[in-house]
């Protein structure tokens, strides 16, 4: 399984002072208390629109479910004890599709697994002058808890209804979750065996325009470049994801395929805005051989800045789904961004992190923390 492949490469690495970022001193204390504070204030707000509650009751429920965001609208909306009976009773856990392969309804609870964005869309109300963007590995080899990870993934997918997802590592039980559960995206898989990538689309926001699959001639690990153009708000967009190939020892192909991604980003039209986003695996010390990005793309998180709060994606100190003897810090997932000609049409905004509460069943939704990113669209 590559998350043990990963186990082990990333202990030789954990010890590499630049894949580390110790924040000492009471300056990076106060921005973190100032994040966690910003971060609960938010979790206030989408409960209370979610609910239709007020900010007292949605910080009650959220203080005593441990600012866990699905347990406290479970909490207020069915006791968990009645909502396992009513499951039970409607025997809502059947295989989608039977034989070798097939695809298994992963989610037994409409209320928290559905991505269909619906309730979030009530709050939103879908403004053209903005969008939004998760890429997220959602670590589909981890065979553990997979139901319950599934239905976190669903949870976060419905809760900040993005536009635009990127996801790596889905297999096809996923793929079918995805289907079923989010009717209001479209959804294009860069494959439909083993393991892949999959781009969604916001069906009342993002038209597709076409789509294209580039293989990587030389990987040993099953990886391509998914590229969709599509129009967003009357601008034209190329969105890629991709899930570059894993493991330090795999460095060579690694930033081979790097520089597919850039010389494609940088081969689209100039009238075209484009965003790639996904798992690079990368590491700072392959960018530095690399060299720098070229003077037309952009890494967001850089542009934004290089808030420390959102720097690492996978992060063994904080997440333990992998229980690592190791602690190691990288920023494996990134979002490059190349704008159009015209300069200023859209203009990445924020860059925060997701998935990083721990579901019921004691693990993460995934090894590798979600970044959402917003856009604002000048019109």
């Amino acid at each position: 399984m590559e998350a043990e492949v990963r186990r082990r490469e990333e202990e030789e690495d954990g010890d590499n002072e630049e894949d580390r970022c110790p924040q000492a001193g009471q300056e990076a204390e106060e921005e973190e208390a100032l994040h966690l504070a910003k971060r609960r204030k938010v979790l206030c707000s989408e409960f209370s629109a979610i609910t239709s509650s007020d900010a007292a009751v949605a910080r009650r429920f959220l203080a005593g479910n441990d600012w866990h965001m699905e347990r406290a609208l479970n909490a207020y909306f069915e006791p968990p004890q009645e909502k396992e009976e009513e499951e039970a009773a409607a025997g809502e856990v059947p295989p989608a599709c039977a034989g070798p392969g097939s695809c298994i309804d992963l989610t037994a609870d409409a209320t928290t697994s559905d991505a269909s964005g619906n309730s979030a869309d009530s709050r939103q109300q879908e403004d053209d002058s903005s969008f939004s963007l998760i890429t997220w590995n959602i670590d589909g080899l981890d065979l553990g808890n997979l139901k319950e990870r599934a239905r976190g993934i669903c949870s976060y997918l419905a809760l900040y209804s993005p536009d635009v997802v990127f996801l790596q590592e889905v297999i096809p039980p996923h793929l079918c979750l995805l289907q079923m559960r989010a009717g209001s995206y479209t959804i294009i898989p860069g494959n439909v065996d083993g393991y892949f990538t999959v781009i969604m689309l916001k069906k009342s926001r993002v038209k597709l325009l076409k789509h294209e699959i580039i293989p990587f001639p030389t990987t040993s690990m099953m990886r391509n470049l998914l590229v969709v153009h599509v129009s967003i708000s009357g601008n034209e967009l190329c969105l890629m994801t991709s899930h570059l190939e894993s493991t330090k020892k795999h460095s060579k192909e690694r930033v081979k395929q790097l520089q597919m991604v850039l010389n494609r980003m940088q081969e689209e039209s100039e009238s075209t805005t484009v965003i790639f986003g996904g798992d690079t695996n990368l590491r700072d010390s392959e960018m530095t051989k690399l060299g720098n990005l070229p003077s037309n793309i952009m890494d967001i998180w850089e542009f934004l800045g290089k808030p420390q709060h959102c720097r690492y994606t996978w992060d063994t100190h904080s997440n333990t789904n992998l229980d690592a003897a190791y602690k190691c810090k990288m920023r494996f997932d990134r979002v490059y961004f190349r704008p159009a000609a015209q300069e200023g049409h859209i203009i990445p905004r924020s860059m925060d992190l997701i998935g990083l509460e721990k579901l019921d069943c004691g693990r993460f939704a995934s090894d590798h923390w979600g970044l959402l990113c917003t856009f604002d669209v000048i019109l």
